[in-house]
């Protein structure tokens, strides 16, 4: 399962057809085929919105790339559907009146270090950006502060900490019992298994 982080610039008529359809899916047009095709299970989308500069909400990718014709978003110049697409789930969806101004970050990212600040726009243009863990989680760590939620730690980390909240010594530790069948007797301020106190886990 990858782990790739990833910005997404729409004009901001089809980021409400996005929205509309509870940022369930997203497509692309053919010159961003290849970019589409390393999206993988897990990755990250970051929505930007270019006509007003403005960052919406994050989403992450559920499904491998697929193409799919059915119009959903307004065609490119070119008349080109958006049919290479993804599947999504959505993780933060700003309110319109919590939308980040982008000018206010953008040139503290190090997506832009090449680029001059007052020229952070003109990174933008492309649809579909690969960006830096590090600027992904800038922006989204903002948006959990204006949504006051926290962020769900990752799953290998709620792993390890429902492991801490187990006892040690598998079943008979938690039941008093221990694993070799032997009951032993508490006679008050000694050990209470085999001679040895149980212990939490750790």
């Amino acid at each position: 399962m990858g782990k790739n982080f990833w910005m997404v610039a729409e004009s901001l008529e089809n980021h409400e057809t996005t929205l509309d359809r509870g940022l369930s899916v997203i497509g692309f047009s053919k010159p961003f085929r290849r970019r589409v095709q390393r999206m993988q299970k897990g990755d990250s989308i970051l929505f930007y919105v270019s006509t007003i500069r403005m960052w919406t909400a994050t989403a992450s990718v559920t499904s491998e790339y697929f193409v799919d014709h059915t119009p959903i978003w307004k065609p490119t110049a070119r008349g080109e559907q958006y049919a290479f697409r993804v599947s999504l789930n959505p993780d933060i969806r700003l309110t319109e009146s919590q939308y980040i101004d982008a000018s206010l970050i953008a040139p503290r990212l190090d997506y832009l270090r090449k680029w001059r600040p007052e020229d952070w726009p003109l990174a933008f243009i492309d649809r579909l950006h690969l960006i830096p863990q590090k600027d992904f989680r800038l922006i989204e760590d903002e948006m959990y502060r204006i949504t006051g939620r926290r962020p769900r730690p990752p799953k290998q980390q709620r792993r390890r900490k429902n492991r801490r909240h187990q006892p040690a010594g598998g079943v008979g530790a938690r039941s008093g019992v221990p694993s070799n069948g032997n009951v032993a007797v508490h006679t008050g301020g000694g050990p209470s298994v085999d001679g040895h106190r149980t212990q939490e886990g750790t």
